[in-house]
């Protein structure tokens, strides 16, 4: 079975507001980036977003090891909240499960491949994730500038 590094992030400007993900993932030398965004979202979105696609790329199951800053994906991972939450219908403990929609998205992609998840702290000296940071923020830029343009159509009248 390959052994694959995703590493991912995401940004969002507002919460909601424009945001962009980012991944990179690593297989020997090679190296594939993913990135994207949408012009109203969150950051959680992104996070999330940022970990499926990477695990979506994989054309066949690997063993994986996913990097995030993001601690609650980490945690949902490594502490088995997934499953505790596939198991209230989608709920927390505490009531709602904000983005079920990406959790099981993610879940399913889980069950595809053997993911372990290593919480890596963000803006700090993980030069990958500041990478996954750079491109995600670009994506996050590139979407306020097109919702700029689309609230402005509006007020226009258009």
């Amino acid at each position: 079975m390959k052994s694959v590094q995703i590493y991912s992030d995401g940004a969002c400007s507002g919460n909601p507001g424009p945001g962009g993900w980012a991944c990179i993932l690593r297989y020997g030398n090679y190296e594939r980036v993913l990135s994207g965004g949408a012009v109203s979202t969150t950051n959680n979105r992104m996070e999330l977003e940022a970990v499926i696609k990477g695990l979506w790329a994989l054309r066949q199951t690997c063993k994986v090891e996913v990097f995030t800053d993001s601690q609650y994906i980490a945690n949902a991972i490594n502490e088995g909240w997934l499953k505790d939450w596939q198991k209230r219908g989608w709920k927390r403990k505490t009531g709602e499960l904000k983005n079920p929609d990406l959790w099981k998205s993610l879940l399913e992609m889980l069950e595809k491949h053997e993911v372990t998840c290593t919480w890596v702290k963000g803006h700090a000296d993980n030069e990958l994730n500041n990478r996954c940071d750079a491109l995600a923020v670009e994506k996050r830029d590139k979407m306020a500038k097109i919702a700029e343009k689309q609230a402005a159509r509006k007020s226009a009248g258009e």
